[in-house]
């Protein structure tokens, strides 16, 4: 194991520990990935902790691994593992919405963006909520693009470039100064999550980690970077697609216009 996967990390106060926090997991066809990936954050000193694994109708039985995995971890007085089975594949931006309106409905406080696939490493979950609390910040991002960030050695040259490309390009469209506006391991506030109406989000694909942190700032939020080591996937599928990487550029220009909109709509 590396130095970057320590399974646990340093700890938390314990109170802070005990702060309810919710991490949604979104999967399709994760079953090879999930078992490893829900011990892990079992296992972190953080009593607070759930996870809620917001599954697509995987056809290679995850929500069922996903039952069974709630089974072991569950007592008669504690959830500690959820399972939201949706009917259909309707896009990462979907799920990850309805599990969090789920989380915060269910009364936690922060609630964690979290892929299935092992790209983002568990042990660094205590210290962004640690980052949450000490600071206040309504978004903690674990970001590949602060100083300390890195990225997998598997990662090709070309796909880093297009990593960095396509972060510099939201950025620059959206006139934010997030590093890693892409990044898909975010801590969220409740408050912040109301301030952005996830019923409202429009994405459905990867850009809904864009739109979210656009929102999130537009609404007044704070969001703060932590560096992380980003790992790739070792088992399964990307889900990256054409039509994902069309939205991904469409989104940026949809959303400053959809921002010009309603500044011109208040100015009147």
């Amino acid at each position: 194991m590396s130095a970057h996967h320590s399974p646990a990390g340093p700890p938390l106060p314990e109170e802070w520990g005990r702060t309810a926090t919710t991490v949604v997991m979104p999967t399709y066809n994760e079953a090879d990935n999930l078992p490893a990936m829900a011990e892990a954050l079992m296992s972190l000193p953080l009593e607070g902790l759930r996870l809620l694994v917001v599954d697509d109708n995987s056809p290679d039985g995850t929500g069922k691994i996903a039952e069974d995995l709630a089974e072991r971890h569950n007592t008669p007085d504690r959830t500690r593992v959820a399972v939201l089975h949706r009917t259909a594949k309707d896009g990462l931006g979907r799920a990850y919405a309805a599990g969090m309106t789920r989380a915060v409905d269910e009364g936690a406080a922060y609630v964690l963006q979290m892929d299935a696939d092992g790209s983002h490493p568990a042990g660094k979950v205590a210290e962004l909520l640690g980052v949450a609390l000490a600071t206040g910040a309504d978004v903690v991002v674990g970001s590949r693009y602060v100083p300390g960030g890195t990225l997998s050695d598997a990662w090709s040259a070309h796909r880093r470039l297009l990593s960095r490309w396509a972060n510099a390009y939201a950025s620059t469209i959206l006139g934010t100064r997030v590093r890693d506006i892409t990044s898909g391991f975010n801590l969220w506030s409740a408050d912040a999550l109301r301030a952005i109406d996830l019923d409202t989000v429009g994405s459905a694909g990867y850009s809904f980690q864009v739109e979210m942190k656009y929102r999130a700032l537009r609404a007044g939020q704070s969001v703060l970077e932590v560096p992380i080591h980003f790992e790739d996937r070792t088992v399964g599928e990307s889900k990256m697609n054409l039509a994902v990487q069309l939205e991904s550029v469409a989104m940026p220009w949809r959303l400053r216009a959809r921002a010009a909109r309603a500044s011109g709509h208040r100015a009147r």
